[in-house]
């Protein structure tokens, strides 16, 4: 019955255009003050799914001096990103690049975009869609995380954040949202059942 009541509400959303949304924690609460966001214009549907990724997978990869070589440390961050990543079909991901302060800022966007583009490429190994990916744009040394002019770590790296969902959609209660927020509240119900427990007694302790 309560399937059913869900189902419901959901396609009751979908004619009506009314938002559906969880935040991540799952306190109290947290789904009318979402709604209300939503339907204010406060947050987005896309904002909040990147806070969501922020929040559970690290978006974040650092590269050495001059290199788009993924090392061992920066592919294990990018597999718990593709974990992530695999449980929303319906959404888009953006991958930027950015450098140190070294060098010219041409040289340094052309190799902010190749560290995207390893990124995309070894998403894409680990099952993600391309189609699902972009590495369009690189910050180059615009936007350095420690403003100095001398090599630093922090700085060239990789940040890669939710840009929307697949397809073009005037709402996102076209089912694609919808689908997430329920495949999220099914798989919530899905708690393992505890182990049984075996007693031995003894029935004659005195023989």
């Amino acid at each position: 019955m309560r399937f059913m009541i869900l189902a419901a509400g959901l396609a009751l959303a979908g004619c009506d255009d009314t938002p559906v949304a969880q935040l991540p924690g799952g306190g109290f609460g947290d789904a009318t003050r979402a709604n209300m966001a939503l339907q204010s214009g406060e947050m987005g549907y896309t904002q909040m799914l990147g806070q969501r990724f922020a929040a559970e997978a690290p978006s974040t990869i650092t590269f050495a001096f001059n290199s788009d070589r993924l090392d061992g440390a920066a592919q294990a961050v990018l597999a718990q990103q593709a974990n992530w990543i695999r449980q929303f079909p319906e959404v888009r991901f953006r991958v930027y690049g950015h450098t140190d302060l070294v060098g010219s800022n041409a040289y340094n966007k052309a190799l902010g975009l190749r560290r995207a583009q390893a990124v995309v490429a070894f998403l894409a190994t680990q099952g993600i869609s391309p189609s699902r990916l972009e590495a369009l744009v690189s910050y180059g040394e615009t936007r350095p995380v420690i403003p100095v002019a001398s090599p630093e770590e922090r700085n060239r790296r990789t940040v890669t954040e939710v840009s929307g969902f697949v397809g073009r959609h005037p709402t996102v209660m076209n089912g694609k949202y919808a689908a997430v927020v329920f495949r999220d509240y099914v798989a919530s119900a899905e708690r393992p059942h505890p182990s049984n427990t075996v007693i031995q007694t003894q029935i004659n302790p005195g023989g």
